[in-house]
Parts: C-alpha cells; structure tokens; sequence
C-alpha cells in the first residue's frame, strides 16, 4: 500500500475531478471478509457507518462474526459482507452486498430490525446508512471470518 502511493495519487486526482469531488484518504483495517459468491452486475451495496468505544473495537469485531454476520448470511439475495475499521476513532463501516437493488430493498425490514438489536448489543452508535449500485466488485482479499 504504501509502495504504490505515489503510483495511485494521480490516479485517486483524476477520479476525484472526475467525480467533481476530493479525495479523502484514511487507511482502515479489514477485520471481516465473507463472500457467498460473486457479486453479479446490477448487485446493490447497504453500507453503515458506526462507532463503538475504541477499548471495544475487538468485543465489537467478534461480535460482528459471531452474531451479525451469520444473520446476514441468511438474508435473500445476499452476495457477501464486510467490516471495516478505524481501530483508534472506533469507526467503521459495514457493507452487505446483495445481488440486486431489488433484493437489498426487499430485505429492508429484517436489516433493521437486525441492527436495532444488534447495535445496542455491540454498544455500537449508527452513524450513516447509504445505498449503492456495486461499482467494483473485485477486491483481491482473502476470506477473513
């Protein structure tokens, strides 16, 4: 990552002007990775910011793969899953990927009535929800659950 830095500057400018944007760098830990299948095109992204209280960003992590995750699995549609995190703010993010749009919004009510069990559990603090179209879908890590 650091090795190819001055590689992908000019590369992440060139996006970011594309876009009409900035960029904004941060480096974040991948401390959970499953994917059931590839994701097809047309698949759909939830993604949810959070933070816990960085002394529990651990507890928060196991209780994502030992809780959380297996409940995503079963969910229709789904393609795969992943956490994020900031391990000094005791940010991260969540994204489940579905094979549709439509499949993401059909699961809409058991998602939330899964984080509003789960986030008092993690004693996690929701701070953002978005929905995406999965631009990218070819991430070269292996499975971290």
């Amino acid at each position: 990552m650091r090795d190819s830095r001055e590689q992908v500057t000019p590369i992440r400018d060139r996006a970011a002007e594309m876009f009409g944007g900035t960029a904004n760098v941060e480096q974040w830990e991948i401390a959970a990775l499953h994917r059931d299948h590839h994701s097809p095109d047309g698949a759909g992204v939830l993604a949810t910011w959070i933070r816990v209280p960085p002394d529990q960003v651990d507890q928060g992590i196991e209780y994502y793969k030992s809780s959380v995750l297996p409940q995503l699995e079963n969910l229709d549609g789904f393609c795969s899953a992943s956490l994020l995190v900031d391990r000094g703010s005791g940010r991260g993010v969540s994204s489940t990927t579905f094979d549709s749009l439509d499949a993401m919004q059909r699961n809409r009510d058991q998602i939330t009535a899964l984080k509003a069990t789960s986030m008092p559990e993690a004693r996690a603090e929701e701070l953002d929800e978005c929905a995406f179209e999965l631009a990218l879908a070819h991430l070269r890590v292996p499975e971290l659950v």
